[in-house]
């Protein structure tokens, strides 16, 4: 198949819906226009692009963990805990990892042995077999906006299921979840099977209800340069808005320099707008997300605090609109209930420390023209490969390796850049690859990179990554040599 960044006809649409709703008993539920009813009936505090966009306004950054159990009532209990004690302004539902694969029946079997186990065996929510009336269940019970977490290639089913049950938020994409995510799963695939995720908001915007979408940001999570994330976001965006999406929300995973953290998250939001804005969608509303560190995290819960803090310290200073936060418990599993407030509460202490708090400018000047130069590269040579279609191109780029996220699993991505950390922590690109930049762009990122060498005394090599990838779990941010 030839993919195409166009918006589906409505009858391409509804063709493609018949077999989307059949693909479990529970889609047989979904009726598009009572599901219009039930969103309009929802009161303002529940709506996830309303409290968004007043956050943006007034330079407000929310708080928001991850959490999925299998049980409707446990999940209930769950959610309703981070709102009370752990003070989430934002709340998740993290799906389960059998839906996100569509193996609904091996979802069931995990549902039935929660119920005889009295706990959840699933590590997340199973929304499609719990099926609408259950989703609403948890929207009723929760007292702010609510947003589907997961990782699926092929969310259609569950994107009907959780936006007819009343869910005002959704994150994924057909790059960002796939490519970090699969291993033999085809760009083209993923990415029409998201048109019709993006297509079904749009139509849920023009019927008044505004759901909001967040591409997911930190990709494969460690060491990802802000250049890459940023290319995969604004081109998600870029897809969703052709289909009609409104308020877009654009992700960024902590790699851990302050300076550049912050430089990041400005520059996305430029970029995000100034993208939408030159191909003609001038009614998109862009928020930003910061995720706290996504690699490895140290046993230790003190230290585990000390990495929650700098990233909460990233986001309040960069004034992204939301954070993702982590737990103490993030090296050691899924996190209790407990310890996932702690994480919020200590997130938000933070954040209202630093609220009335900014990095100055000059400091970000060169970091923010870097990521903005080498961002501007990987897309407008996307554009170019795709003869000015985003869609065709982002299949063709990652065929050439001109998009190329390290350490992904996906047979389809290139696999040959690699980044490393500079001696300040930043992350820079030793190996490039097929990545496009000028040559003045690979000499600063070389140059960055000489300059740890030779601090270190020893060679840029693979070990560094390596070194990099383990630093913050050993409690530094930098991988140094022992010695």
């Amino acid at each position: 198949m030839e993919i195409r960044n166009k918006r589906l006809t409505d009858d391409e649409f509804y063709e493609i819906r018949k077999t989307v709703l059949n693909q479990w008993p529970t889609g047989k539920d979904v009726d598009l226009e009572e599901a219009f009813a039930f969103h309009k009936s929802l009161p303002d505090s529940k709506i996830f692009s309303k409290k968004l966009n007043e956050a943006k306004a007034n330079r407000i950054t929310l708080v928001q963990p991850r959490a999925g159990v299998a049980l409707v009532q446990k999940h209930i209990e769950l959610l309703t805990y981070l709102q009370d004690k752990g003070g989430a302004d934002l709340l998740p539902t993290t799906i389960d990892s059998y839906t996100r694969q569509n193996r609904y029946k091996e979802a069931e079997i995990g549902i039935e042995e929660s119920v005889k186990t009295g706990k959840s065996m699933l590590n997340g929510f199973p929304a499609v077999n719990h099926g609408v009336a259950a989703v609403r269940q948890v929207v009723n019970s929760i007292d702010v906006p609510l947003q589907i977490r997961h990782g699926t290639p092929d969310a259609r089913l569950l994107t009907e299921i959780v936006f007819a049950g009343g869910y005002t938020s959704y994150e994924g994409g057909g790059i960002s979840y796939n490519i970090p995510y699969a291993k033999s799963v085809p760009l083209e695939r993923t990415i029409a099977d998201w048109q019709y995720c993006d297509r079904l908001t749009g139509i849920y915007e023009e019927a008044g209800i505004s759901i909001n979408r967040e591409p997911y940001g930190p990709l494969t999570g460690t060491l990802v340069p802000p250049s890459i994330s940023h290319a995969v976001a604004i081109i998600e965006a870029l897809l969703a808005a052709e289909q009609g999406v409104k308020n877009i929300t654009v992700g960024y995973g902590q790699c851990g320099n302050l300076i550049q953290d912050v430089a990041a998250i400005h520059t996305l939001e430029s970029l995000t707008e100034e993208y939408l804005h030159k191909y003609g969608y001038n009614d998109v509303v862009v928020t930003t997300v910061l995720h706290q560190w996504m690699g490895g995290f140290p046993q230790d819960e003190a230290q585990a605090f000390g990495v929650i803090s700098w990233g909460s310290a990233a986001a309040a200073l960069s004034h992204a609109t939301k954070v993702i936060v982590k737990t103490p418990h993030e090296a050691m599993g899924v996190p209790t209930a407990e310890a996932n407030a702690q994480g919020l509460r200590c997130t938000k202490q933070v954040i209202s420390m630093l609220r009335d708090q900014s990095v100055d400018e000059n400091s970000l000047k060169e970091e923010k023209e870097i990521i903005i130069a080498e961002t501007k590269c990987l897309l407008n040579k996307c554009f170019e490969l795709g003869n000015g279609d985003i869609a065709l191109g982002t299949v063709r780029a990652f065929q050439a390796g001109v998009l190329d996220i390290p350490f992904a699993p996906s047979r389809y991505n290139a696999g040959q850049m690699l980044p490393v950390r500079d001696n300040n922590g930043a992350v820079r690109i030793l190996t490039m690859g097929n990545l496009p930049f000028t040559k003045e762009l690979i000499d600063f990122n070389h140059g960055k990179i000489d300059e740890r060498a030779k601090f270190e005394k020893r060679k840029a090599s693979f070990q560094m990554a390596i070194d990099d990838v383990y630093a913050i779990s050993k409690g530094r941010l930098v991988g140094r040599p022992r010695g």
